[in-house]
């Protein structure tokens, strides 16, 4: 019988896309949970489950890719730079300095500890950065070990989570104002669905400034993928040598542009946002069904050690500024 030969693509791009429109509906319904982080966990359990084994589950890297990226550039439409840069001189500089020094500690610590300088570089960008879409977006740019990318997800995630619950339980202890904990939460929790978590308990101002003080981190993820692949040495990836600036960071940086113009209809941002949303919600299903549990557990102590560390960085370098800042 005559089988079409495109439907093996076909079935690469549709499958994780009706995932990632699941992983979005899930989080209509529960406000609470990133879509990316949903989408992550579908594909972990699909592949470590027995349909895990059928071949419409396999061969979805490239897809996941070219989906990855795709959201990266349209990430960009949610940056205005103008509303950062209104946040003023103090948030500017805690935002540069929670960043940066979040970073260089992780690198030297893991660096110290043994690990992969893959692992080590991942870890760095996703905690100092925006979590599992950073890791993603930089790990194609580095030399690394494909289940070391499962791991470093499965550290932001989980320490991520953490903050949720730590930070404001720490803000109510410390007396800190409303201000200062959306400051402070936007400084430093890896990914946005946690940021908006943990500032509701201070009430939508809170969130509102929050949210804004983590873009002005997730503007940053074109400096960070520089700075990953120079600490790489710049050396040929799964061998091809990737640009200095691949096309998905510049579209990226035009995106953040547009922004900030403001030219673009407010059903296409609209748009593109939701499109976002789903196509990183569609890529991180793509890295699940990379992430086989038996290779990534137990997970050694010396990763749990970095992560433990890089979470306390970015934490007190941010609460230290934010007290004497706001």
């Amino acid at each position: 019988m005559y089988q079409n030969p495109s439907s093996p693509v076909v079935v690469r791009w549709l499958l994780p896309a009706i995932a990632g429109v699941a992983a979005w509906a899930l989080g209509q319904w529960m406000p609470l949970a990133s879509p990316l982080l949903v989408g992550l966990a579908l594909g972990v359990i699909v592949v470590n489950s027995p349909i895990g084994r059928l071949r419409i589950f396999t061969g979805h890297q490239a897809v996941t890719k070219t989906m990855l990226r795709l959201g990266v550039v349209l990430l960009g439409l949610r940056l205005s730079l103008a509303d950062i840069v209104a946040l003023g001189p103090r948030a500017l500089v805690i935002i540069a300095a929670s960043v940066t020094i979040t970073f260089v500690a992780t690198v030297l610590i893991g660096d110290r500890l043994g690990l992969d300088r893959g692992l080590v570089t991942m870890i760095a960008v996703g905690f100092s950065i925006c979590g599992a879409a950073a890791i993603a977006a930089v790990e194609g740019g580095i030399r690394r070990k494909n289940e070391d990318v499962a791991v470093a997800i499965a550290m932001v995630t989980l320490f991520g989570t953490a903050m949720i619950v730590l930070l404001p339980s720490a803000s109510g202890l410390l007396g800190l104002s409303s201000t200062q904990l959306g400051v402070w939460a936007g400084a430093s929790i890896h990914e946005v669905a946690q940021v908006v978590a943990a500032a509701t308990t201070a009430g939508a101002a809170a969130v509102a400034i929050a949210m804004t003080v983590k873009l002005g981190r997730v503007s940053l993820l074109a400096a960070a993928y520089v700075a990953a692949r120079r600490r790489d040495g710049g050396q040929p990836v799964d061998g091809a040598k990737p640009p200095v600036i691949p096309w998905f960071v510049v579209g990226f940086i035009i995106s953040a542009g547009l922004a900030t113009l403001r030219i673009l209809p407010e059903p296409v941002v609209h748009i593109a946002d939701l499109a976002t949303t789903i196509l990183l919600a569609s890529a991180m299903f793509g890295l699940g069904l990379g992430m086989h549990l038996k290779t990534l557990f137990p997970v050694p102590l010396r990763v749990l050690g970095l992560s433990a560390a890089s979470t306390a960085t970015a934490a007190t370098v941010s609460l230290g500024l934010t007290a004497m800042l706001f």
